[in-house]
């Protein structure tokens, strides 16, 4: 049940306010930490700003449903889904220059694979990626213990499809007036693929979200269901018809307002990043390859019947729990 779940009461916010607020801390975080000893010119100079990195999110957000859509084998759109609420939830706590979004991004995806029983092993999943997949299984496992931390384990995701089943046989079983629903699909299918590119789904509940679509397509296809929502749905519950109403216009109001960043300028952004970007964290940078090389010898030292320092058996134990959670 939603009413009672861990997304309901960690991961929704009061308004786009309360989120916008959420990214600006995570961003002047991140800058105050790596620009201590910059001027605040500086800083503005070298660091992405919070709306930088919200473009960049929506750009990769894209990207996660692109390659969820070339999947093999297809990927179920709940799968997406609740790839998306990871990737949401963890750079609204966390900076784009802190950890890269590209190895984010298909974590998210593999995680969400799991958590949602859509089996597919690692060879499989890296199966879909260019490049060395070798090295992507790597980056994976070495991030996915990150993300679930990240997301404090709280990994169960109640996305609007399933309610949107229930409206559509409550529409058919209860408002017979309206003769086949499911004329309103294309619409409704539409509508719930552009929400997640916004924060509604950190904002509003996974039924407000189906309805919207409902109301959504209904208006565009110049059909009405004004009485099933009021005569059927609220007809007891005047207050709670009227904050459903007002969900439903912002909900509309943010899928109409979606502004996808030029390709220019989050070429622009992506250069900007690679120079701000925490090299701690970037599996590219001189500075990451060095600490996993260390990783790796002080747990071949560790076999070798040597004691590693006490800081290398934190990383060893940390790089024996991703090897166990690789063979879940």
């Amino acid at each position: 049940m939603f009413s009672t779940s861990t997304q309901r009461h960690f991961w929704m916010f009061k308004d786009e306010t309360d989120v916008s607020n959420a990214r600006l801390s995570a961003n002047l975080k991140y800058i105050s930490s790596r620009g201590k000893n910059m001027t605040v010119a500086e800083r503005e100079t070298h660091f992405l700003n919070a709306t930088d990195e919200k473009s960049l999110i929506m750009s990769y957000e894209y990207q996660l449903r692109d390659f969820c859509r070339k999947f093999h084998p297809p990927m179920p759109r709940y799968v997406v889904g609740t790839a998306l609420h990871y990737l949401k939830r963890f750079y609204v706590n966390n900076s784009v220059m802190d950890y890269p979004p590209k190895e984010i991004l298909v974590t998210c995806v593999y995680l969400a694979c799991k958590v949602e029983e859509f089996n597919v092993s690692m060879d499989q999943f890296v199966g879909n990626l260019k490049g060395d997949r070798e090295k992507a299984a790597t980056i994976i496992l070495n991030n996915e213990l990150l993300l679930m931390q990240q997301l404090d384990y709280q990994l169960t995701v109640h996305n609007p499809f399933r309610p949107l089943e229930g409206l559509m046989i409550d529409m058919k079983t209860r408002f017979p007036t309206f003769s086949d629903p499911e004329r309103l699909r294309p619409g409704i299918d539409e509508f719930l693929e552009q929400v997640f590119y916004t924060d509604a789904i950190l904002i509003y509940s996974p039924s407000q979200i189906s309805l919207a679509a409902i109301i959504h397509s209904a208006s565009t296809s110049k059909e009405n269901v004004d009485e099933y929502i009021t005569k059927i749905l609220f007809s007891e519950d005047q207050k709670r018809l009227l904050n459903l109403i007002e969900a439903v216009k912002k909900i509309r109001v943010m899928v109409r307002n979606i502004q996808l960043p030029h390709r220019d300028t989050i070429k622009t952004l992506e250069k900007k990043l690679i120079l701000c970007c925490n090299p701690d964290n970037n599996s590219e940078s001189p500075a990451f390859k060095k600490r996993m090389k260390q990783s790796f010898d002080d747990e071949e030292s560790f076999e070798d019947g040597q004691y590693p320092s006490a800081s290398s058996e934190q990383v060893r134990s940390m790089l024996l729990g991703l090897s166990e959670m690789g063979k879940i």
